[in-house]
């Protein structure tokens, strides 16, 4: 009898949340720079503007894909330098959350966890266009989330896990 009570509780203790990362990987990469070699000769003035997205997808049973876009485009004066993008992906085993904390771990909580990656992908890739390296500062995607949800509810839409 107290191996039947203790499996039942080990069988519970399984049931509850999982989070594990399968794997991180670049799911397209794009490197433009429009204005070379005229732009090396220039005086080097940097604007940098990014844009980020993220979007989620229900792989077979509990596995989840998020995907993070970084689009950099950066300027010196009128003339566009280089367009940077990366698409981060990784695969997620994530199961036993409800709704509300499944959305916030597709939308913050992974994010989160391959920006660094996305983030030197970049870097590596501009420095390759014999650009000065571009250390892009951390994000906080929590605040992301929340401001995306105020928006949503705001505007009266549900809640999506697809962003």
């Amino acid at each position: 009898m107290t191996e039947q009570a203790n499996n039942g509780a080990a069988g519970q203790e399984e049931q509850g949340a999982q989070f594990s990362l399968q794997r991180i990987y670049v799911r397209d990469l794009s490197f433009e720079a429009p204005k070379s070699p005229e732009i090396f000769r220039q005086e080097w003035n940097p604007s940098v503007s990014l844009d980020l997205n993220t979007k989620q997808k229900s792989l077979e049973g509990d596995f989840h894909e998020v995907v993070l876009t970084l689009s950099v485009t950066v300027k010196t004066g009128e003339d566009v330098a280089f367009i940077a993008e990366v698409q981060q992906a990784g695969i997620f085993l994530i199961k036993g959350l409800e709704a509300q904390a499944m959305s916030h771990t597709l939308g913050a909580f992974c994010p989160n966890i391959l920006f660094p990656y996305a983030r030197e992908t970049l870097d590596s890739l501009v420095t390759r266009g014999s650009f000065p390296a571009l250390m892009l500062a951390p994000v906080n995607f929590d605040a992301l989330y929340a401001q995306e949800m105020a928006r949503m509810q705001k505007a009266g839409e549900a809640p999506t896990t697809a962003h």
